[in-house]
């Protein structure tokens, strides 16, 4: 049977949709070809993340754009869609499933109805258009819930190689990065005498402070270890070939922006924790730059994406002179080469394990 546009793509091509904007902007696109009056659109979907509740798409008619409104879990539950819609005009609603199943509203043209509400032969068409909708809205709002665990539990990059299906154990990619490398002094200590449930929020605000700031400068947490940290901050492909160390610079610039911020953060952080009676939280972190293996290592039937390399084992074992140096945050000359930042020198020392000396370099505050 001859179906309209819009039912039709439903059926047939709905469910091959990048993403929940595209979806949305499209179905948008056919109904306003196929004759309904709507000024704009929302998409809302229930997300499974530690701090996202729920992602809302709005698309404009007038322009064809759409943007995104995130719901977080901590904040008093809103209507982000539904109030954007208002100011559009009249608004048709409809979940699609239960109570925690998408949400498709759309807003109309104010002077269409009249009344301030649809035309009912125009409601009875988006009814009918959220009745074909419901199972490629089932299968996109599956995608998206798996894509925010993976992220959520892996981190950006190997939830994207987890979802691409690179799952073949030893197969992994060489990437020039920024290396940070950042961890809790006397953890042992600590733990000995705070009471567990005190020690998992002592670490929630650790990593906070430490995983908010990397994010913040585009890198990614890749470990979390203990009480510590392994992030990177991989140069971007498409530097011009008369500058082939911007993307170095860039990745180590971002890389020193994330270790001030997290010093910042954490020093607020101790100002809590004293004005509570409770302990700072002294902890040591070193940035370094070169190549490492990212890939997916482990066993027959348990699977790990890592970095393994030599510039991995340099970052690490530098972290561990930052005690005996008495800093909190240690730069290694292959950073230090590749930024304009004013940075103290400390003198080539020898690590652990390494072969040649590392010279090492602090912020100037530190």
């Amino acid at each position: 049977m001859d179906l309209p546009s819009p039912l039709a793509w439903l059926v047939d091509e709905a469910g091959a949709s990048p993403g929940p904007e595209r979806f949305l902007a499209e179905l948008g696109r056919r109904l306003l070809a196929d004759g309904l009056p709507l000024s704009g659109g929302t998409l809302t979907l229930s997300v499974p993340h530690p701090i996202i509740a729920r992602r809302t798409w709005l698309w404009r008619a007038e322009t064809g754009a759409v943007i995104e409104a995130l719901a977080f879990a901590a904040a008093p539950q809103s209507e982000a869609g539904r109030d954007w819609l208002t100011g559009l005009g009249p608004v048709w609603e409809e979940r699609i499933g239960p109570s925690d199943s998408p949400m498709l509203d759309w807003a109309g043209i104010d002077n269409r109805a009249g009344s301030g509400a649809f035309a009912p032969a125009d409601a009875d068409r988006l009814r009918e258009v959220a009745r074909f909708a419901a199972a490629p809205l089932a299968a996109l709002a599956a995608r998206e819930a798996r894509a925010a665990l993976l992220e959520a539990y892996l981190g950006r990059r190997s939830a994207a190689r987890v979802q691409a299906g690179e799952l073949a154990r030893g197969t992994g990619e060489t990437i020039r990065a920024a290396l940070l490398c950042a961890d809790l002094r006397d953890f042992t200590a600590l733990s000995e005498v705070t009471e567990p449930h005190a020690m998992i929020a002592t670490l929630d605000a650790w990593f906070d402070r430490v995983a908010g700031a990397v994010h913040a400068f585009g890198g990614e947490v890749l470990k979390f270890m203990g009480d510590g940290v392994l992030a990177i901050f991989p140069v971007t492909a498409g530097s011009v070939e008369a500058d082939a160390g911007r993307g170095d610079r860039e990745a180590c610039e971002a890389a020193l922006r994330a270790v001030a911020a997290s010093r910042a953060g954490m020093a607020h952080l101790d100002q809590i924790r004293l004005a509570q009676g409770l302990a700072p939280l002294p902890f040591g972190a070193a940035l370094h730059f070169g190549e490492i293996l990212w890939g997916n290592i482990g066993a027959a039937d348990r699977l790990d994406f890592t970095a393994i390399g030599p510039a991995v084992n340099l970052v690490s074992r530098l972290e561990g002179l930052c005690k005996p140096l008495g800093r909190s945050v240690l730069i290694s000359g292959a950073v230090a080469a590749n930024t304009a930042t004013a940075l103290t020198p400390l003198g080539e020392h020898t690590l652990r394990g390494i072969a040649d000396p590392c010279a090492v370099f602090t912020l100037p505050a530190d």
